[in-house]
């Protein structure tokens, strides 16, 4: 064996639900894409088909051995109206969850990944001061619809991704450029997490469970000045981390609120989070405040940086501060050809293995090849090849790997030779 998988490590997957679902025009990011804002012309509304092939999904991912699956419900399905649910959708996804559960694979739940009902977007979304009531409103249904065979949840994904995109650089829909649309955006979202975090645990004891889990899942990247010694890099690399990720992580953890986070109605100092959520790609090299890499370092193909040690000291950073499991709920790499992801997935499970660290649960970020937003279909992500054409699928060799992980509890010799050998990164 080259490496023994660390004991009780769950190993799997995570998908959103429009980054693979197609089919659904009632979303803020079909709307974008059919304004022709999309990179490469693509559009959500077709992306993997996978709605329409759940147990084909499924029955992949079972065989791969994938032991836990992140995945996210698309909520302009479930509530196209503010106010209405559609029961054929609930039902839709209840199915998917009693489907993935009979196939031995454990569900966590995304309520929120980035994208809003076009009649929550077209109210401000989370700028808008009474956004945590109407999330609230939301994790109700969903909480009542699938609590019975849910125990674990997710309430936001990213939201400090999901705020500077779309409301302070103008990236994303609806594409403003406001500090003060961030900040409402920030201490809104918050809100949304703690009421519902307080709801989750709420109706579910009510159900009579014990077994609830609850989080978010937090982009936290590694912040480092470019020259060390230069004083001004070392101001803007504190300045960012904090800005992008300090601040959003104590609120949402703690309940406790500072600039450029408020504090909202139902916002108390306590406990929000069951275990410490993570999703972590890259570091920043800092001289000022934009973002930056290193010139001398291996790079995926949208000129990230690898830097698996960033997953370990967050990891522990955040353990030590927060106590508790650390679920790594995505972590991954854009290779468009399978190159070197191989090589990324044994050289990210070695470390996780043989380094000190809380991490109990690793969601390989992504099952498949996706919709990646702005970039469309042209960077893909994915363990498993998706031709959009005919949405046919295809195991990659990365895959084949992170399945023969799974099976045999580590990476044997065996798949050394077939997989990781031959794979290497590029600068």
């Amino acid at each position: 064996m080259r490496f023994k998988l660390k004991e009780g490590l769950l190993l799997g997957s995570a998908t959103a639900a429009t980054q693979i679902e197609g089919g659904d025009e009632n979303n803020n990011w079909a709307r974008f894409a059919a304004e022709g804002k999309v990179k490469d012309g693509s559009s959500p509304v077709t992306a993997s088909g996978h709605y329409t092939r759940v147990r084909e999904d499924i029955d992949l991912m079972a065989e791969m051995g994938l032991e836990v699956y992140r995945f996210g419900i698309e909520w302009s399905r479930i509530e196209p109206r503010r106010g209405e649910y559609d029961a054929e959708a609930i039902e839709h996804y209840r199915e998917e969850i009693e489907y993935m559960t009979e196939k031995g694979i454990k569900p966590l739940l995304t309520i929120h990944h980035f994208t809003n009902p076009l009649w929550f977007e077209d109210m401000g979304a989370f700028e808008n001061d009474d956004s945590p009531e109407i999330f609230l409103s939301f994790t109700k249904k969903v909480v009542e619809a699938f609590g019975d065979i849910v125990s674990e949840y997710i309430t936001i994904n990213e939201p400090n991704v999901y705020a500077t995109n779309s409301l302070l650089w103008g990236y994303w829909p609806p594409e403003k450029k406001s500090m003060g649309a961030l900040v409402n955006a920030f201490s809104n979202m918050t809100a949304a997490h703690v009421l519902s975090y307080n709801y989750i645990h709420e109706k579910r004891r009510e159900m009579g469970y014990d077994d609830t889990r609850v989080s978010f899942a937090n982009h936290l990247r590694v912040f480092e000045p470019k020259n060390p010694k230069n004083p001004f890099h070392r101001i803007a690399s504190s300045l960012s981390e904090y800005l992008f990720q300090g601040a959003i992580t104590e609120a949402m953890m703690t309940g406790k609120c500072a600039f450029p986070v408020l504090r909202r109605k139902g916002v108390k100092k306590g406990k929000y989070h069951d275990f410490i959520g993570i999703n972590y790609y890259s570091r920043s090299s800092v001289s000022g405040l934009s973002d930056g890499v290193r010139e001398d370092c291996y790079k995926n193909d949208l000129g990230w940086e690898i830097y698996h040690e960033g997953l370990i000291e967050l990891a522990n950073k955040l353990g030590k501060k927060y106590g508790g499991e650390v679920y790594v709920t995505e972590n991954g790499t854009c290779d468009n050809t399978d190159s070197f992801r191989a090589r990324f997935v044994y050289d990210q499970l070695k470390m996780i293995s043989e380094a000190e660290n809380p991490i109990t649960r690793y969601y390989h970020w992504s099952f498949m090849d996706n919709f990646e937003w702005k970039e469309g279909e042209r960077e893909r992500f994915g363990l498993v090849h998706v031709d959009y054409a005919t949405q046919k699928r295809t195991v990659k060799e990365s895959g084949r790997l992170y399945s023969s992980i799974i099976k045999n509890g580590g990476v044997t010799d065996e798949a050394y030779e077939e997989f990781v050998k031959n794979s290497h990164y590029k600068k």
